[in-house]
Order: structure tokens, then sequence, then C-alpha cells
């Protein structure tokens, strides 16, 4: 079987086997100082998919692993595997986003000091058992602190939300606007059907199937869903990539959208109602799309610099890693480096895997390491 090899910033304890996320899967086997990685599986709902992690588990099972590491989500087909192996494991679940961050760490060669944390992503179970994708963390590889993130919608219809992206842009609108949504008379609106809205109005008054979320992955979708007028995509992240490239296309001096910073108790809540507000400003004064998305791009670089100054503020640190799929953008990657750079803070991204949930699986053992 093809192996690719990573060598490690500390020695494994007890050889880990790590069985990393639901799509773009990866197993990885740490064990002394390396992390041996199988191939890519895009999507473990796939038979064939599943068959091939399936047969790298084995494979790397015959190493002899002492531990098998996690993701917290039961629905994950990694994880229900992971809980179907014979008692002889020691198995240890890990959070999703925790997770991104500790294989950022690991690539980057950093010790078990903490960092502040950043993880975007679709979508990725939390510790209170809702959607987390857009995370403020202060972590090292054994624990972590959520310290921000994007304020909770619900996911009108769930996976439908991922499909049909105009369903969290016109919640957002509804939210900002309530009924007189309707009354911009932006082409993104007049493609509503009233009548679906109604019926989706009515699932969100009543709180059915629709499971609150804090991503960035859905926030990228339901902004190009609006920008680009486009009201259902072919796969996930497929309006947002679209959005990137017309940011990448304007040239110009930075200009965010406004946001709020709400502080609640120990944890700081991103509200980008005032965003939509204003994106949907520029739709009706026939703002170029690509100034918009530009502008968008712009908007969440400043949230990452302005979350990330209050971080250290408060706790002194200047480390700053990203991870999480959001950032294979590569227009808000090099925005919000270029900003924390501007600010004197340290900026660690991925090098040697992808940002994307195939990284998650050296995580998962890095953490499991250090949790022991």
């Amino acid at each position: 079987m093809e192996v690719k090899t990573i060598k490690l910033p500390f020695r494994i304890k007890r050889a880990v086997l790590a069985l990393g996320s639901q799509t773009k899967n990866a197993v990885c086997l740490a064990k002394d100082n390396y992390a041996y990685f199988s191939r890519i599986h895009p999507d473990l709902n796939q038979r064939s998919d599943f068959l091939n992690f399936d047969k790298a588990a084995k494979y790397f099972l015959k190493k002899n692993p002492e531990v098998i590491a996690y993701d917290l989500h039961p629905e994950y087909q990694s994880t229900k595997y992971a809980l179907s192996l014979h008692t002889k494991y020691y198995l240890l679940p890990t959070q999703h986003h925790h997770a991104h961050i500790a294989s950022c760490m690991a690539e980057n060669n950093l010790n078990n000091k903490k960092v502040i944390g950043i993880a975007f992503d679709g979508t990725g179970l939390g510790d209170d058992a809702d959607l987390w994708g857009a995370e403020f963390f202060i972590c090292n590889y054994s624990r972590y602190e959520r310290m921000a993130h994007l304020k909770y919608i619900p996911l009108i219809g769930a996976e439908k939300a991922i499909e049909q992206p105009w369903r969290v842009a016109i919640l957002w609108l509804y939210l900002v606007y309530k009924d007189k949504l309707f009354n911009s008379g932006i082409d993104f609106v007049k493609k509503i059907d009233k009548r679906e809205w109604s019926v989706l109005k009515k699932m969100y008054d009543a709180g059915f199937n629709c499971p609150l979320a804090s991503s960035m992955g859905r926030l990228f979708d339901g902004v190009a869903s609006l920008v680009l007028n486009k009201l259902k995509v072919n796969f996930e992240a497929e309006a947002a990539i679209e959005l990137e490239k017309l940011a990448s296309s304007y040239k110009a001096e930075g200009a965010s959208y406004r946001f709020k910073i709400i502080k609640e108790k120990n944890t700081y809540i991103l509200d980008v109602g005032p965003m939509f507000k204003e994106v949907t400003q520029d739709i009706m004064k026939k703002e170029p799309k690509e100034k918009i998305a530009y502008r968008f791009h712009y908007a969440i670089a400043e949230m990452i610099k302005r979350v990330c100054l209050l971080l250290r503020n408060k706790t002194r640190i200047n480390e700053v890693v990203l991870s999480g799929g959001v950032f294979q953008n590569k227009v808000l990657l090099k925005l919000s480096s270029d900003l924390l750079y501007e600010e004197g803070l340290r900026v660690f991204t991925h090098k040697k895997l992808s940002s994307s949930d195939s990284s998650i699986a050296l995580g998962q053992a890095a953490i499991v390491n250090f949790s022991r």
C-alpha cells in the first residue's frame, strides 16, 4: 500500500492509529518519531471509499497500535469503525477543530506550548453537540479553550443547506430585514419562491430539522449565493470557490464590511448581520461583484486580526495557527496572514499536508499522545 511519511517534532509514547474524518479521510499511524498516512478517501459514505478506508485501517492495525483516535461525531463512518474494534485497543475521541489545529502545529514543529488556533471549515461536532466551523481556540496538543466563534444560525433542512446555499443567505437576510427581506428588489430575492420560503420559515420558527451551526464554510456559501445569485450547487463549496475567483481578480486597497464582536461571559461572538446588510446595499447599488467578493474576504481577514489582537492582549500569546478547509482559499489565507504579520503575530500554516480534513488524523494522533 502506498504510504506517505512525515517526521514528527515529538516522540509518540504509544503507537496511535488515528482514523480521521468523514470526508477527505486519511488514516494515520503515528509511531516513534514518524506519522504514516494512507491515501485520501473522499467520502466514507461511498462504498468504494469506505472499502479503501477499511483496507488502509487493517493494514495499519497489523503494525500493532495501542491507541485508536477518532472524531467526536457519532455518525462519521470512521467513528463507527473505531467503536467497532475489539476492546484490546484504548479508544480516545478528539474534537474535530482541535485536531485541525494540532495537525498544523505538528507540521510546523511546534512544541506543546499554547497558541491561538483558528479552525475554519464546513462543520464538525462541538462539545455542546452543535455544529462548529469558525473557531478561535487557545490551545496546545493536550487541551483547548474555545475563545470566539461565529454566531450560531440554524441550517434549515440540515444537509439541504449545503446543497442549496440560498437557505443560509435568505435566513441571514431575514434576521437583518425580517419580513421586509423581499423589498430590496435584488435579483437574488426575486428568484426565491415565496411559498418555499414560507415553509422554511415555519421550520425555522419551530426549530424543526434546523441544527445550529457556527460555520465559516456555510457563511461563505451564503454570501456567495447572494452575490452570485446562485441558489444551488453541485458540490460543497462550489459557490464559495467562484466567489474566491471573483475576489482574486479585484485589485484594490482593503475596505472591510462591518461585523460585530460581542462578548458573552468569556467568549467573543462574531455577528455578521451588518455584513449581510452592507453586501445587499452594494448589490442594490450595482457595485461590481468582484469588489463585493473582495470586500467580504477582507472583512473575514479583518475579523481574524481583531479577534487575535483581543486574545493576544488577554493571554500574551503571539503564535497563530491557521487550519481547516476554508483556508484552502488563497485570497483569504494571504489577506489574513498579511494583516496578522503587520501586527507582529507569528503565523503558522500547513506546508506538507492540506488544511482540509485530510490532515485531521495527524492532529488526532498528536492530541491523544499528549492527553494521556
